[in-house]
């Protein structure tokens, strides 16, 4: 028996997961959902604040799909966050109507609260969510919660910004969503498409893990959880999906991106600190990518390939020299072998494979080069003016050695931005 806010809300008994703790505290391999179940296995989480004209519509057309297509036993939680309209009163007539509904009242407002609540509360070893007014079409729910129920992931994500996905939005919706996603990819270096679709899912475990890690109870709630988890190296899956914009949202843009704003440097901050309790996140075989060497085998071949990358550096920057002058050559030369370190860093030193993601880790190598590029550009600048006619071997000596003072920042910026140990977790980036 739950208390929540004013209303006490009955469920069906469901014992809780008896798994073994790991002595690390890591959590444990992911298994799959036994295909006998009397329980629920899905627990699908409505959160509603007034909406008395959408939510009877949507909770019984939800419930018809599921009886149709969900394979094992579910059930749909109405989540009400202090609504003032008629919304208790037909959430309390479906919980009573429909066999597997059921239905808690919040207190006080936060899509992010009601969430809280509701998985925190639920036994089913599945928990996903979806926003009343359906927008997202609910053939994508079976792909959404299979990889959890099967093993395979610990989140799964609807995106609307993926290849595949249909989406039907107005530009000042659709500029606003890109912009959010942009700035969360250059600013906490996250992975995942699309933070804001009201469309997704997370094993139980996992849940009980995350949940007391997330401070937000409004919109950025999705963001926080999805950052830790990303950052902790749980695998997210992300489900192209078919979305139709309502046009009746009553989301207050300009508070939702401040409020956004305020938590991406609340997480930013906590992430830069190291104040996150991120070890009990991972999973037990999920400490290092597959094929990766630990710290000092990264260092190793790190050095191994920079050494390379220095000679080759040095040939191409005195064959060029005599064409392209110092300032020419040192960028063509260091352009040239930038591209190449980053594929042989990619695939030697951080255990990668495959095409997934090599445009994307390209493009952060090129950041990383321009930095190099600034050091050994201002380095032999420097030379010029307290010696303007040095000796063509004091400036390679000079090049050498910034490009040395470089490489332990480059390494930095590679283990933590280009190709962090997060990155094989999440569904999008291919390992």
């Amino acid at each position: 028996m739950i208390e929540a806010g004013s209303v006490t809300v009955k469920h069906p008994s469901s014992s809780k997961d008896d798994s073994p703790n790991d002595p690390t505290g890591r959590l444990p391999l992911r298994t799959p959902v036994s295909a006998h179940q009397r329980e629920p296995v899905l627990d699908v989480v409505v959160p509603v604040f007034n909406e008395e004209r959408d939510l009877e519509r949507s909770v019984r057309r939800l419930h018809a799909h599921l009886r149709e297509t969900f394979p094992y036993p579910f059930r749909i939680t109405v989540a009400d966050n202090a609504s003032t309209d008629e919304t208790p009163r037909i959430a309390a007539r479906l919980a009573a109507e429909l066999p597997e509904a059921q239905w808690l009242r919040l207190a006080e407002k936060g899509r992010g609260r009601a969430l809280h609540a509701a998985w925190s509360d639920s036994p089913a070893p599945v928990l996903a969510y979806l926003d009343v007014d359906l927008s997202t079409d609910l053939r994508a729910l079976l792909p959404l919660v299979a990889p959890l129920i099967s093993g395979h992931s610990d989140i799964a994500i609807g995106t609307r910004l993926a290849r595949g996905s249909r989406v039907v939005r107005g530009p000042k919706r659709e500029t606003i969503s890109r912009c959010y996603n942009a700035l969360l990819r250059s600013t906490l270096a996250v992975g995942f498409s699309d933070a804001q679709c009201g469309f997704k899912a997370v094993r139980r475990d996992v849940a009980e893990r995350l949940l007391p890690l997330v401070k937000d109870s409004g919109w950025f709630f999705d963001t926080e959880l999805l950052v830790i988890a990303e950052r902790a190296g749980l695998r997210i899956h992300e489900v192209p999906v078919d979305w139709v914009d309502d046009p009746d949202s009553r989301v207050d843009i300009l508070s939702t991106a401040l409020a956004d704003l305020r938590g991406i440097t609340r997480i930013g901050r906590a992430l830069a600190c190291g104040t996150l309790p991120l070890a009990g996140l991972r999973r037990r075989a999920d400490g290092d990518r597959p094929g990766s060497p630990g710290l000092a085998g990264q260092l190793l071949r790190f050095a191994a390939v920079g050494t390379l990358s220095t000679v080759g550096y040095v040939l191409l920057y005195a064959t060029l020299r005599p064409a392209a002058g110092p300032q020419g050559a040192n960028a063509l030369a260091l352009l040239i072998c930038a591209v190449a370190n980053t594929a042989a860093n990619r695939r030697l030193t951080f255990g990668l494979r495959g095409r997934g993601g090599v445009m994307r880790h390209q493009a952060k190598g090129l950041l990383v080069f321009v930095i190099g590029l600034v050091i050994t550009s201002g380095s032999l600048a420097a030379l010029h003016d307290v010696a303007p006619r040095a000796a063509r071997p004091t400036e390679v000596g000079v090049l050498v050695a910034a490009n040395l003072a470089a490489t332990l920042l480059r390494f930095l910026l590679f283990r933590a931005w280009v190709f962090p140990a997060r990155r094989p977790g999440t569904g999008a980036t291919a390992a």
